[in-house]
């Protein structure tokens, strides 16, 4: 039968060390885990481990006793410490063979705490939360743990107790916070107050106490008998933990343990970071930190499938394609809310069912594929990805250029997957050339090619990648990378990532180094395509050296002659309205005048200029017709030359500036 061993620390002993950086059962399993040793159960004062094989009780007994004279040299270890060992038995006892610390053998059976109901229903709710991995064990030790700092008399070791939670915006702090109070409420630690979660900030950093006023008030207003779980933010102080002025509020802080739970709360950090903050933090109080890592596409998934089945729909499996296209759309801001955005989308599934189902005068439950479609701002084209390229307007260097990379990299990929070489890409060119376009497509072709995965596309600006704390750069772009593998990374105006000023602050540095690991890693499973002004690129690739290496191929994306910005117009307007042939021909006339000062302009938005003026000359037509109360919307030469007519369409502010007199 299998032997574990039971250590036992006294009570009275543990509330004098309350203070220490860590506890000091923590500190026993922290040396025996890493000493191999397999860790059974933990309370604050006993730990039960695994009797490693090969190896005897009196062994075990006299390494652990080492240990924790080494560990404390000025206490008596030898009446403070109790070491036995149990017979590990299936059933839900525990059969004491041997008490280490009198000599003696005697049998005892133990039974085991069983939750409560209370507490069964609490540990349900949270084992059915998606993701929160480190979460639900936090919560599941807390659950376990109870009972016995009940049986011991050790209520002050917990109420000592605070908590660190790095956890983004959205992702669901409010409902962790309140499972954690309906746990302590459940198991008797804590009577709970009726509104048992308060949550607050810390104000930005400046000097004095100003931005600790209303914490502090909440804080001297606590009741032991109706505890509360305080959360703080302390995202603002990430970098000035240190200050007198932070150091006075906790001591405020730990004043009022048995009032409040208190938990910190920041960003998800790079864990160097956390580690380093949480240190700061046990300066003066116990701290368990907790993290919870953004979700990932499935993760995210099976919120929405939940969130859909709350409200009596489902969906059918091509339409999540769509779905994730949508989230995909909502990230691309940098303004992603994790749940909150997931929660948004489902709700806007919902009610454009229901809509759908009182125009047809149907009833369904299930959002097709079409339902899901409407969520996208672009629809995916039903044509392939190389009918997609030839069907460009102009660019036919671009095209020939693409078509040797595609075929270049098809070739590498049947190779080692060891020796496969970066497929990464950078775009130069000024703005509404068509970069953003063609990265869609070649992201498409590669799809089809079998070269990725997933084949999606996710939009970027360079400074999407920062981070508002300190050591929130590092996690968000790693989080960003993840959502892509795949899939294409487009990544525009890549060149504000890098200042070249060396500014060790500089969120965009760090960005940088993240970004550039997690190309090389898993530089098979995703594409990463960088694009911006020509010089603006050089710049970016001559200050980072192993960035440069890592993409090499690049395409230059030229301005569209006059001809191209017609043909662009024309074919917007040929595929979506009815219009008069005079239209046409004012727009030519329009395009062809434009001077070559503003068409080679680095300035010219390009393809861009001219999808604005169709736009102004559709809405033009549109209210045109509202006016008159017709239906169907026509596009006249009046409705151009009027959206010709505005300010934002006007050349003159292309043109070069002269110097003289």
């Amino acid at each position: 039968m299998s032997k574990k061993i039971v250590i036992e620390l006294d009570g009275k002993w543990i509330l004098e060390h309350r203070s220490d950086d860590r506890l000091p059962i923590e500190k026993f399993k922290d040396i025996f885990t890493a000493e191999h040793y397999e860790v059974q159960e933990s309370s604050f004062t006993t730990l039960d481990l695994m009797l490693p094989e090969g190896m005897t009780s009196e062994q075990a007994e006299t390494h652990i006793r080492s240990l924790a004279a080494q560990l404390y040299p000025n206490d008596n270890m030898e009446e403070l410490l109790t070491v036995r060992v149990a017979d590990v038995v299936e059933a839900n006892t525990i059969t004491e063979t041997a008490d280490m610390s009198i000599g003696q053998t005697r049998f005892v059976e133990q039974s085991r705490c069983e939750p409560s109901d209370e507490v069964r229903k609490v540990l349900d709710k949270v084992s059915n939360l998606v993701g929160a991995a480190e979460f639900k064990q936090f919560i599941a030790e807390t659950a376990k743990v109870a009972p016995y700092i009940q049986q011991q008399k050790a209520q002050e070791i917990f109420y000592n107790r605070c908590y660190l939670f790095s956890i983004g915006d959205g992702y669901g702090l409010s409902t962790y916070l309140n499972l954690f109070s309906q746990l302590l409420a459940a198991t008797g630690l804590r009577k709970m107050h009726s509104r048992p979660v308060l949550e607050e900030r810390l104000g930005p950093y400046k000097e004095g106490p100003e931005p600790f006023e209303d914490v502090m008030r909440i804080l001297h207003d606590g009741d032991k008998n109706r505890v509360r779980v305080l959360c703080i933010d302390i995202n603002e102080w990430l970098n000035k933990t240190n200050s007198q002025y932070f150091r006075m509020f906790l001591r405020e802080v730990e004043k009022v343990t048995e009032e409040y739970i208190v938990v910190f709360r920041v960003a998800f950090l790079d864990k160097a970071v956390l580690a380093n903050l949480g240190f700061s933090l046990n300066d003066l109080l116990s701290v368990k930190t907790v993290t919870f890592p953004p979700l990932s596409r499935d993760e995210l998934q099976t919120c929405a499938k939940k969130e859909l089945e709350a409200y009596g729909f489902e969906m059918a499996s091509k339409g999540w394609v769509h779905f994730h296209q949508r989230i995909s759309e909502e990230k691309s801001d940098g303004k992603f809310y994790g749940l909150s955005t997931v929660k948004k989308v489902v709700r806007e599934l919902v009610y454009n069912k229901i809509l759908a189902n009182a125009e047809q005068h149907k009833v369904g439950n299930t959002i097709t594929v079409k339902d899901a479609r409407t969520l996208c701002q672009t629809n995916p084209d039903e044509l392939s990805g190389m009918e997609q390229l030839d069907r460009l307007i102009g660019n036919e260097d671009i095209k020939k250029k693409l078509n040797e990379v595609l075929a270049q990299i098809e070739l590498a990929m049947q190779g080692d997957p060891a020796d496969r070489p970066c497929i990464h890409m950078r775009f130069v060119g000024n703005p509404g050339t068509g970069k953003t376009t063609v990265a869609r497509i070649v992201g498409k072709i590669l799809k089809e090619k079998g070269v990725l995965r997933v084949g999606g596309f996710f939009e970027y600006a360079g400074r999407d990648f920062c981070g508002r704390y300190i050591g929130e750069t590092a996690p968000k772009t790693a989080s960003i990378c993840r959502d892509a593998y795949g899939s294409v990374l487009f990544i525009d105006e890549a060149y504000s990532l890098y200042r070249g000023d060396g500014n060790d602050r500089d969120y965009g540095r760090e960005a940088l180094d993240t970004l550039i690991a997690e190309m090389e890693n898993h530089r098979n499973d995703f594409v990463v395509i960088m694009a911006g002004y020509t010089d603006d690129m050089e710049k970016l690739m001559q200050g980072n050296h192993g960035l440069a290496s890592r993409m090499p191929y690049t395409i230059e994306f030229p301005n569209f002659s006059r001809e191209q910005l017609y043909l662009i117009f024309e074919s917007l307007v040929k595929s979506h309205f009815k219009y008069e042939d005079a239209l046409l021909d004012a727009a030519k006339e329009f395009f062809l005048a434009i001077p070559d000062e503003v068409t080679k302009a680095k300035e010219f938005s390009n393809a861009r200029y001219v999808r604005n003026l169709y736009e102004r000359t559709w809405a033009k037509a549109a209210m045109r017709c509202q006016l008159a109360n017709k239906k169907e919307v026509k596009l006249t030469k009046d409705d151009f030359d009027r959206a010709c007519s505005e300010k934002e369409f006007g050349l003159d502010t292309y043109k070069k500036t002269k110097i003289g007199f």
